[in-house]
């Protein structure tokens, strides 16, 4: 054999390395973005229960007017129980029990008065804690949405590369949705 077949074979043997690195490193980062995909879609059902168990506390609690907890309390029912395979019946039982608390908790009058601060009361304690917890589930509903669709994102461009579907890196595993639902906290618990 003569040098120049031995450095091109070499160079081929080099080549077929670096592609063989560079497929392999793919593959593993497809699968932990695979991964991230799958935690943060608990992490968002987490929290969207987390979220719909709250507005039931309050819905049953008293301290909203009777027509005002049996609208938020269906709502909230209908979110908790949604299955989280049906993403159209999800969004819609999501959305609709964003809407409803945006309603509720539309300005800090509309919390002031579920508080009793506006009666010249200081605020009952339990009714606090009640609304800050939601506050805080609310927001981190959309952040938990955030980071999921971030997610997906990142799957999706990665997914798209030629390298990718030739030698299909992917496997079997679907084609990564996004999670789409209104999400925005309501505006009176935005302080809280």
């Amino acid at each position: 054999m003569s040098t120049d077949s031995i450095t091109n074979l070499l160079l081929l043997f080099l080549l077929l390395g670096a592609v063989v690195v560079y497929l392999s490193a793919t593959a593993g980062r497809l699968d932990r973005v695979h991964q991230r995909i799958e935690t943060a879609d608990a992490a968002l059902d987490a929290q969207l229960l987390r979220r719909a168990a709250l507005s039931t506390d309050l819905a049953d609690s008293g301290l909203l007017d009777p027509a005002t907890s049996l609208v938020l309390g269906d709502a909230a029912r209908r979110a908790a129980t949604v299955d989280p395979a049906d993403e159209a019946s999800r969004s819609a039982a999501e959305s609709g029990l964003t809407r409803v608390l945006g309603e509720v908790f539309a300005t800090d009058e509309d919390t002031a008065d579920v508080l009793g601060e506006r009666d010249g009361d200081p605020p009952d304690p339990d009714a606090t804690e009640l609304l800050t917890e939601l506050a805080a589930a609310c927001r981190r509903v959309e952040l938990a949405r955030r980071f999921h669709n971030d997610a997906v994102a990142s799957a999706r461009e990665l997914r798209r590369r030629r390298l990718v579907r030739w030698f299909r890196l992917a496997g079997r595993t679907p084609w990564p949705q996004t999670v789409e639902l209104a999400d925005t906290p309501p505006p009176g618990l935005a302080g809280r």
